[in-house]
């Protein structure tokens, strides 16, 4: 993988050519008219970096701790599902190579791997990612496999009531192959993701039969009463919901949009980042994705609160690039930018990267 890219703008190109149009489409797609897919990039330039000089940086560490468990940078890497349509080895490459960068792996809920399969890639720090489905038993079935398997945390989504409309996998009539499926919704028989009408998705088609609208805050006291595991919620993009989420006793905050997928038309989440922390009081913590692709990118997030970051669509592009060392490739390369970064601005240390590194652009 060294020199096939410099960085992970370049990356996205090759994998479209490396992987068939609806795939690239699925994974590179956001909802209607992609507003809020756009707005998550767009929102880093709206800050600028105050560099310090004369700091020594001879010795940086890009350490840090995450729920307590200690990680080696600031980076996690997002639940995203279907890896199987990026590479053959799936879900167990991108385990493989987050466990080798020393990181956090949030697995999806609809994988084409089973939560199973993935913790058995080996001991490595994971994060279940659940859907709260209708059948509410099923639900609890997982919750209890996730923590049964060493999954460390559960990172409930609550942006996605009902799926957004991705109209790319309307066109495109999006479904999975028939050797890949949702394998850890096989034991109610719904992994099959079989082949849609035209104009429409399979994978909406199965969301309008799974996912839970009737979700609400008294569910996730439920969810806290099935497992001793700490709940991450995901998906929140206002500081109401984050105060909400704090007085329910989750452990962390993920500020997301879920990639520009759900509701379009949003802020991108930087720009609501300062909102929450604000809201929250430092009583969770707080983590963010959406739309990052630098080290500089990084920086800005820790500057405006977040305590870390997680990296979706550049792990997939990686893995369909180059497997397991292509998602690696990709950690290591937003590692490397992050740890510049750092020196460039004079902040040797995780903890010294504060609200005074970052100022808005004027105008």
């Amino acid at each position: 993988m060294v020199g096939l890219f410099t960085n992970l703008l370049e990356l996205e190109a090759l994998a479209r050519q490396a992987m068939p149009k609806e795939a690239f489409e699925y994974y590179a797609g956001g909802a209607e008219d992609e507003v809020s897919l756009r707005r998550n990039r767009e929102a880093f330039d709206r800050w600028a970096l105050r560099p310090r000089v004369l700091v020594d940086v001879s010795q940086r560490d890009l350490t840090t701790t995450i729920l307590g468990q200690p990680v080696s940078m600031p980076i996690l890497v997002a639940p995203m599902s279907f890896h199987g349509l990026a590479h053959p080895d799936a879900e167990l490459a991108t385990a493989r190579a987050t466990a080798e960068a020393g990181t956090i792996l949030v697995v999806s809920t609809i994988g084409t791997r089973s939560l199973e399969e993935i913790a058995a890639v080996g001991p490595a720090p994971r994060w279940f990612q659940l859907y709260v489905t209708k059948d509410r038993a099923f639900t609890e079935r997982l919750v209890r496999r996730a923590e049964r398997s060493g999954y460390l945390a559960m990172c409930v989504t609550v942006d996605t009531p009902v799926l957004g409309r991705r109209e790319r996998d309307e066109r495109n009539a999006f479904a999975l192959p028939k050797d890949l499926a949702m394998r850890n919704f096989e034991e109610i028989g719904q992994e099959a993701l079989a082949s849609s009408a035209p104009g429409g998705s399979a994978l909406a088609a199965a969301a309008d039969k799974l996912l839970d609208p009737s979700l609400t805050w008294k569910d996730i006291d439920w969810l806290r009463s099935l497992s001793k595991l700490p709940i991450v919620l995901k998906g929140v993009m206002t500081g109401e919901d984050a105060s909400l989420a704090a007085d329910h006793k989750v452990a962390g905050i993920i500020v997301s949009n879920h990639g520009g997928r759900q509701l379009d038309g949003t802020l991108g989440t930087l720009d609501v980042l300062p909102e929450i922390v604000d809201a929250v009081g430092g009583r969770v913590e707080i983590l963010l994705d959406g739309g990052i692709r630098r080290g500089t990118d990084v920086v800005k997030a820790l500057a405006l609160g977040a305590r870390a970051v997680l990296v979706g669509r550049p792990v997939l592009y990686g893995l369909a690039v180059g497997g397991r060392e292509g998602a690696l490739a990709v950690l290591h390369q937003l590692r490397t930018e992050l740890d510049v970064s750092m020196a460039l601005i004079g902040r040797p240390r995780i903890p010294e990267i504060d609200r005074t590194v970052v100022q808005a652009v004027p105008g």
